[in-house]
C-alpha cells in the first residue's frame, strides 16, 4: 500500500493573517486609548479654565510679603521684656500687612549641639520659610531692637528696587575697616537676595533681610555649615558670616550692604556702633547691639527709654 507523501513546506512562511476577533480588539483598544486621551485633555482645560487666575496669584493667595523672624530665648529674658518685643513687632506687622514669626531659641538646641545658641537666627529663618512658603521676604530682627519708627514700611524704606539702588554700598570694604574684598559694583537692585549692613567691625546679622528663593536657601545652608558652627568663631555666627561673604563670589554677588541707620541703628552705649551709625530721632530702628553680651550693660533698662518713647510715638498715630 501506498501512502501519499506530506505536502512540502515553502521555503517563505506565508504572511501573518489577524483573524477577524483579533482585529477587533485593537480596534476596542486604539480607540479606548483615543477617548481617554481626549478626556485628558479636557479635564485639563477645564482645571485652567476654572482655576483661580494665575499661576502667581494662587501662590500668594494667603501669605503676607513680608515675615519678620525673632529669636526669643526664653531661658534669658523676662517675661516682660518678652512681652515688649512682641507688642512693637505686632503694631508694627499690622500697620503694614506683614506677619511676625517669633521662634524660641529652646526649639532649635537640638541641631545646635554644642554650638551658641546665637546661631538659633538661621534655623529660624529656615523654619519661617516653612511656615509661609508663598511669602517673599523675611525680615530677621533680633529681640534687643525696637522699630521705632513705624511708619516706615520695608517696601517704601528699602525694598523697592530703585530705592535700594539708592542706597547700595558699592565698590566697600565688607569688614570694616579696611577689608581688600569689597562689594560688587556692577550688582542691580533687581539682583540681591540677602540686604544687610555693618558697624565698625563687622557685618551686622541682628538685622538682615533675605528674598526667597532657591539662592536664599543654599546662603542659609552654607552659614550652618557644621563646620563653621564648630569652628570656635570669636563671634560665632557673626565671624561666619564675614568669612563666607568674603571668600564666596556667589555669596557676595547676590549681597546689598545699605548704610547701618537705614535698618541697624545701635543705641550709644554700643561700643561697636559706627559713627555714623548711632540712632537718632525718626530712624527706623535702634538696637541694642551688645547688652546681653558686654559687662555693665542691662537690656531692659536700656530698652526702657526707647520703650517709651514708642508708646508716645504709638499713641500720636492712633494705634
Amino acid at each position: 500500500m501506498q501512502f501519499a507523501l506530506p505536502p512540502r513546506k515553502l521555503s517563505h512562511s506565508p504572511p501573518f493573517v489577524r483573524s477577524s476577533s483579533s482585529v477587533l480588539r485593537h480596534r476596542q483598544v486604539k480607540s479606548i486609548a483615543i477617548l481617554g486621551c481626549i478626556i485628558v485633555s479636557i479635564l485639563f482645560l477645564l482645571s485652567h479654565i476654572f482655576s483661580s487666575g494665575s499661576s502667581a496669584d494662587r501662590l500668594t493667595t494667603g501669605d503676607p510679603n513680608v515675615v519678620i523672624v525673632t529669636v526669643l530665648d526664653e531661658e534669658a529674658l523676662s517675661d516682660k521684656y518678652i512681652q515688649q518685643i512682641k507688642e512693637n513687632r505686632e503694631d508694627y506687622a499690622r500697620r503694614h500687612g506683614y506677619t511676625n514669626f517669633f521662634a524660641r531659641t529652646s526649639e532649635y538646641t537640638q541641631v545646635l549641639d554644642t554650638a551658641p545658641r546665637s546661631w538659633a537666627i538661621i534655623p529660624a529663618v529656615r523654619h519661617a520659610m516653612t511656615l509661609y512658603p508663598h511669602s517673599t521676604y523675611f525680615f530677621q530682627l533680633s529681640p534687643h531692637a525696637l522699630i521705632m519708627n513705624p511708619s516706615l514700611s520695608l517696601t517704601s524704606h528699602i525694598l523697592q528696587t530703585k530705592r535700594l539702588e539708592s542706597l547700595m554700598l558699592k565698590d566697600f570694604s565688607v569688614v570694616p575697616p579696611d577689608s581688600i574684598i569689597k562689594t560688587f559694583s556692577h550688582v542691580l537692585g533687581s539682583d540681591v537676595d540677602l540686604i544687610i549692613s555693618q558697624d565698625k567691625e563687622n557685618l551686622s546679622p541682628g538685622s538682615f533681610i533675605l528674598k526667597r528663593g532657591d539662592w536664599a536657601l543654599f546662603f542659609l545652608d552654607s552659614w550652618f555649615d557644621p563646620l563653621y558652627r564648630n569652628y570656635n568663631f570669636a563671634k560665632a555666627e557673626n565671624h561666619a558670616l564675614d568669612h563666607l561673604v568674603q571668600w564666596h563670589p556667589t555669596i557676595l554677588a547676590r549681597l546689598a550692604l545699605v548704610p547701618q541707620r537705614i535698618m541697624n541703628s545701635y543705641n550709644p552705649q554700643s561700643k561697636s556702633a559706627a559713627e555714623d551709625g548711632k540712632y537718632e530721632d525718626e530712624d527706623f530702628i535702634v538696637r541694642l547691639a551688645g547688652c546681653d553680651t558686654e559687662p555693665r550693660r542691662n537690656c531692659e533698662k536700656e530698652m526702657e527709654s526707647y520703650w517709651k518713647m514708642w508708646l508716645k510715638h504709638r499713641d500720636l498715630d492712633g494705634h
